[in-house]
Order: structure tokens, then sequence, then C-alpha cells
């Protein structure tokens, strides 16, 4: 291995930022078990958390987004009481902080949290209170952890205005912004053009799960229809790159994502699993990074994936031979595409981020690192 190759602990303890990352899709196997008890829930496949962890993996490796779908019919199902929510928020923040991620944008659809009376203004209370809680306790760890949450509603549902209004209400108490998510096929996001023209009215942000399961159209309606700030996921912007005698060459589309600087919220394992890629060695993740797309990585589904952001980063290192310098690329490029303001986007980048991979970059495996230069 050579001087300063990033290795998984390295990896780890190297400051991160995720964009793309689903509170219902990151629960601990163990307290899926036990919320169902405390809840009633009875319909989980096991009681038992390994065999359950294992589970979730299995049931989403199947090569197809709506199955992925299917497996949040469990977690959503534990998550319907306020108790429930904030539990699971805190325990979100204090697992990213413990993996490294010092900034994270997590989202979730208040709309699927209200099957037991909750409110969605109730659910989405409960849901930054435990963030709130969950950053604390990390805080008293020594894992720092800023948490910012995006509210997501559903493409094949009708209630993306009141989404989109709860996202302005709660902007200055945690919320940065707004998605929409689901199955993309029949669902175009144009269905949902008037949340979107309320957050743009309301000066605020938006990113549009597109180009994972669809193709091309669905990348093009998110920007040009729509006016997405990022692309969730965006993998199928591959589409548009033809490889020619002198190299790879862009189409119309993928010159303009590229020339406008448009953040790609990737996630590798989940994008195999879901079949928008056929491996990690054959991610389109590689190509867009060689052609400096703004690409950034990210987990999407913890649970789902059994993953976390240091993994996926030790699997693109592994699979593309990624040093510091990428992993630090990746980095900044998430950290610059948050939506957060622009000033404290910049403190996070040049008082965390660049000292940290400075010092890891220097550093031989072999020799360690203390943990105070990766604060």
């Amino acid at each position: 291995m050579t001087h300063g190759t990033p290795t998984p602990d390295l990896i780890r303890r190297a400051p991160k930022v995720l964009l793309h990352d689903h509170l219902d899709g990151g629960l601990r196997p163990s307290t899926v078990v036990e919320l169902a008890a405390e809840t009633g829930y009875a319909d989980l496949p096991t009681t038992d958390p390994v065999e359950l962890g294992l589970w979730f993996r299995d049931a989403a490796d199947s090569g197809s987004l709506v199955r992925y779908l299917e497996t949040f019919a469990h977690t959503v199902g534990v998550m319907q009481t306020r108790e429930a929510l904030v539990r699971v928020a805190a325990e979100c923040a204090v697992d990213l902080a413990a993996d490294g991620v010092v900034y994270a944008e997590v989202r979730f659809a208040p709309e699927l949290h209200v099957e037991h009376g909750l409110t969605l203004v109730e659910v989405v209370e409960a849901v930054l209170e435990g963030f709130a809680a969950g950053s604390a306790h990390a805080a008293a760890n020594g894992d720092t952890i800023r948490v910012g949450t995006l509210l997501t509603a559903m493409r094949h549902a009708a209630r993306s205005q009141e989404i989109a209004e709860l996202a302005v209400a709660f902007r200055d108490t945690g919320v940065v912004g707004f998605d929409i998510a689901g199955a993309e096929a029949g669902f175009p996001p144009t269905r949902h053009l008037d949340a979107f023209q309320y957050i743009q009215r309301a000066n605020g942000h938006f990113t549009i799960h597109a180009g994972e399961a669809f193709g091309l159209p669905s990348i093009w309606e998110a920007l040009q229809w729509c006016g997405a700030d990022r692309l969730g996921h965006g993998v199928r912007i591959v589409d548009d790159i033809e490889q020619g005698p002198a190299g790879p060459q862009l189409g119309r589309l993928a010159a303009y994502v590229r020339d406008k600087r448009i953040p790609l919220e990737m996630c590798p394992s989940s994008n195999v699993q879901t079949g928008a890629a056929p491996s990690i060695a054959e991610h389109p993740i590689g190509l867009l990074r060689d052609l400096h797309f703004r690409v950034t990585v990210n987990t999407d589904n913890r649970l789902m994936s059994g993953t976390s952001l240091s993994r996926e980063f030790a699997l693109l290192v592994s699979e593309f031979g990624y040093g510091w310098d990428d992993l630090r690329w990746f980095t900044i490029n998430a950290m610059k595409s948050a939506f957060i303001p622009f000033d404290e986007r910049l403190v996070i980048i040049d008082h965390i981020i660049k000292p940290a991979y400075a010092a890891l970059a220097a550093v031989d495996h072999s020799d360690g690192i203390s943990a105070q230069s990766t604060m």
C-alpha cells in the first residue's frame, strides 16, 4: 500500500459531507425491532436484529427501484409516533457523527408518518427535536455534526404543495430544503410544478430525485421545467455522453449539467442495488469524476445498503484507486452544494475539511493519525 493511502479507518476519521440520506432508510435494525414491539407493528419478517439487517439488504438487492422501495413499509411502519421519530432522528445524528460526517442533509417525507394521528407539523417538530438531541449527544462524545433537514414529498401523491409550504415555514429552525422522491416512471416531476415554483418564489432550495430509475427525460424535466438546484442521483446523465475517437463527447444536456455545475447526489451502493448502475467498478461516477462534473458521494439508505459514507468512499478507493485528493474533492463538492448559507459552508470547508485532508494526505497509513488532526 502506498504512502497516504486512504485506509478504511482513516476514511472513517476524515471529515465527510452527506447530502443524500433518507431518515427512514437508516434505522438501526435493533431499533426497528424495539419500536415494532412498542408500537404494536406486527409485520416484520423477523424480530432478530441481525437477521433483520440481512433481510433488508437482501430484499433491496433486487435490481429494481420499485422492489427496493417496498422495504420501507417496515421502517415507516414503526415511525408513526412522536417518540419513535425523535429516537430515530437522534440515533441518525449520532451514527453519522460517529462515521466522521461533519455536515449532513437528511431527508424524510412527513406525509408518511401521520397514520397514527400526528399532524404534519408535529412530525417535523419531532424529527427536528431528535436531530438536535442526537447532535448534542454526539458533541458530548467529541463528534461534531450539523444536520440540515430536507422535507420530501412523494411524487405519486398530491401533497407536495403542503410539504413545500412546510419547508418554508420551518426553514429558520433546521429545514434547509425540499425534495420529491418515489418511483420515477409515470410520475414526472412536472406534476409538482406548483410546489417547486412556490419554493422558488420563497427563495428556497430544492433537489429532485431524477435520473435514477428513469432516463434523460427525467433529468431534463427536473432542470429545465422545475429548476432543481441539485439532482438526486442523476446517474443516467451518462446516457448523454458518447465515447468518440477523441474521447468522451458530451451531449447538450450533459454539457449543460457540467457547465452549470449542477450537483449530482450519487449513491454508489444504492445505485447498484436498484439497477441504476451494473456494479461499483462500472458506476458512472468514475467517468463523471474524470470529466469534472460536480459529483458528490452519498449513502441514500444506510440500512437497506448496509453501508455508511466511509464505506462508500472505501469502495471507490478500492475500485478506482482514489487517493486523498479525490476524497477531498468529493467532500468539498458536497459542502459547496449544501443548502446552508455560503459563509457557513465556507467555514466548514476552510476550517474543518481542508486542514484535515492536508494532514491525512501527509500521513503514512502505518503511522496512524491523532484524533486531533482530523478535527
